[in-house]
């Protein structure tokens, strides 16, 4: 039987490629990629994210399946991308290339003939397009090799399809951004349950996109806490440190459970409000403008009370500030 690796998110453009395989008589063996950027795993989709969607479908379909964490490797291409960003700081071209490099690994390993993606031209802007798909091909190593069941007849035929591996009168012609063609495959298919449709990357969120170059400007060497704690908080550069407010409590949490060697906690010692954390061996001046954003987002709750408690490594030391912070002072410093 004929082998193929997908790429598998676990949205609908994905699963129905895979399922088309499947009734073609392929045996299909799944790949899904994560990272610290994708929105599936940020709220977005019900508890699990997009792993456990890519997961469902590959027990759904009796499919194997093995997950790869886009790690640090991946950071110095959003970092340096060779063909640039898109409307944020997402690598899109570059990204596809990275991950099909690896499909390619993963199908020499498992002794498979071609890849599938759930890709529809036209449906991204900068990675969805036919100068792209060449591009990413050519720099993968997978020229002929990468078949798109849903648009495969709005492009030229594969390797795949020419050597009969893949009937191409079976495999659509879907182009641009409209989902209604895929959802009717979907009836057709019997594919009811795809709550996370589209995927999505944060890095192509202007506001998000903001912090990650913050983080990537003034830390070269950038840990996976660094990154969870991108999505927690509200963030400041003072005097060079990064300075995180939290947002509520379960912000605080994991503010305080995201501490790194080096780093100090400024917690209110008399009032309820949020935690800060200095990123680095906080100044004098560093902690009292903490102190001042905590006093300025606990509002009614810190009253006059103006006493906090800065934790480094294992020493402890209680400070006060006189005030909270100005606005002109927070929009001075603020990241995001």
């Amino acid at each position: 039987m004929t082998k193929a690796v997908a790429l598998l998110s676990g949205g609908l453009d994905s699963t129905l490629a895979v399922k088309m395989m499947i009734e073609q008589g392929i045996e299909v063996h799944a790949l899904n990629f994560t990272s610290s950027f994708c929105t599936c795993n940020s709220g977005g989709a019900k508890e699990g994210g997009c792993r456990s969607e890519s997961k469902r479908v590959a027990d759904e379909f009796g499919i194997p399946i093995k997950v790869v964490v886009k790690g640090l490797d991946y950071i110095e291409i959003v970092r340096n991308p060779k063909h640039g960003y898109g409307k944020g700081i997402n690598p899109c071209v570059d990204c596809r290339i990275f991950m099909f490099r690896q499909a390619k690994e993963y199908m020499k390993e498992i002794g498979a003939s071609f890849i599938i993606t759930g890709e529809v031209l036209g449906q991204r802007p900068m990675s969805q397009r036919k100068e792209a798909f060449r591009v990413i091909e050519r720099e993968s190593g997978l020229e002929g090799l990468i078949l798109r069941p849903l648009s495969a007849k709005q492009l030229e035929p594969t390797i795949p399809e020419k050597e009969g591996l893949v009937d191409r009168e079976k495999l659509l012609d879907v182009l641009g951004r409209s989902r209604k063609p895929q959802m009717e495959l979907a009836d057709e298919l019997d594919i009811n349950d795809y709550p996370c449709p589209s995927g999505g990357c944060l890095l192509t969120d202007k506001i998000f996109s903001k912090k990650v170059r913050d983080l990537l400007v003034n830390k070269q060497d950038v840990t996976k806490k660094d990154l969870v704690l991108l999505k927690a908080g509200r963030h400041f550069r003072f005097e060079g440190l990064k300075i995180i407010i939290g947002r509520n409590e379960s912000d605080n949490i994991k503010v305080k459970n995201l501490i790194q060697p080096g780093d100090t906690l400024i917690e209110a010692v008399d009032f309820p409000g949020p935690v800060a954390l200095i990123c680095g061996n906080a100044t004098e001046k560093a902690r009292e403008f903490a102190g001042s954003l905590v006093v300025k987002y606990a509002l009614e709750k810190a009253g006059e009370h103006r006493k906090f408690r800065a934790t480094h490594d294992n020493n402890t030391e209680e400070f006060e500030v006189a005030e909270p912070a100005s606005e002109a002072m927070i929009e001075e410093s603020r990241v995001c």
